[in-house]
């Protein structure tokens, strides 16, 4: 009965540093994102130019796309409207934001599932935006493509994490629980089973 629990207590930690890894990348993954709107005009004028000097070997739609905003950016710049960037800092600061809440569940996965379950749903709902809001704003289909991949790529890390969760709820109930306080009151630890 010892080595049971205690494998059942190194199956548990070994899960909770996967979900902290797949957590970690999450959340790198989104504070990333939200870097890169701060030097928007920048990025977007150096990926024109490395667009541009790809010559024939550069997809003409993303092309032209990304020239059209970076031409919209410097009327932006040129005609005293830099104020308008205020809306892109706010939306990085929402990245940071939404990276932080994330902490809850990397800490304690089990007692803040409801911030992955939160997380799993604003990913979802990128889908549905993109494609109302993508047509009213004029951004080219497969660029609403492009920024869906971010809902999807962001379920592809939150969905096993949840998965992972419910397990170590459902191996977290009384009966285990009870095991474990009579495995410690028995004195069983890890050097313990490593001597087993």
């Amino acid at each position: 009965m010892r080595m049971r629990i205690v494998r059942r207590m190194w199956g548990r930690a070994r899960m909770v540093r996967r979900i902290r890894v797949m957590l970690a990348l999450f959340m790198l993954g989104v504070v990333v994102s939200g870097l890169t709107a701060f030097p928007l005009a920048w990025e977007v004028r150096w990926l024109d130019r490395f667009l541009v000097s790809l010559g024939p070997h550069a997809w003409p739609p993303l092309v032209q796309w990304i020239a059209q905003v970076d031409r919209a950016l410097a009327t932006l710049d040129s005609y005293h409207y830099r104020f308008l960037y205020y809306g892109t800092d706010w939306l990085a600061f929402a990245h940071l934001v939404i990276a932080l809440a994330f902490l809850g569940p990397y800490r304690d996965p089990v007692r803040n599932k409801w911030v992955v379950e939160w997380g799993m749903l604003t990913c979802a709902f990128v889908l549905p935006l993109a494609v109302w809001m993508g047509p009213l704003r004029g951004i080219p289909f497969w660029w609403q493509l492009i920024d869906c991949a971010f809902g999807v790529v962001g379920l592809c890390f939150l969905w096993p994490v949840h998965r992972m969760i419910r397990q170590l709820e459902a191996s977290d109930e009384p009966a285990d629980r009870d095991e474990v306080s009579a495995a410690d009151a028995a004195g069983v630890s890890a050097a313990d089973a490593a001597e087993a």
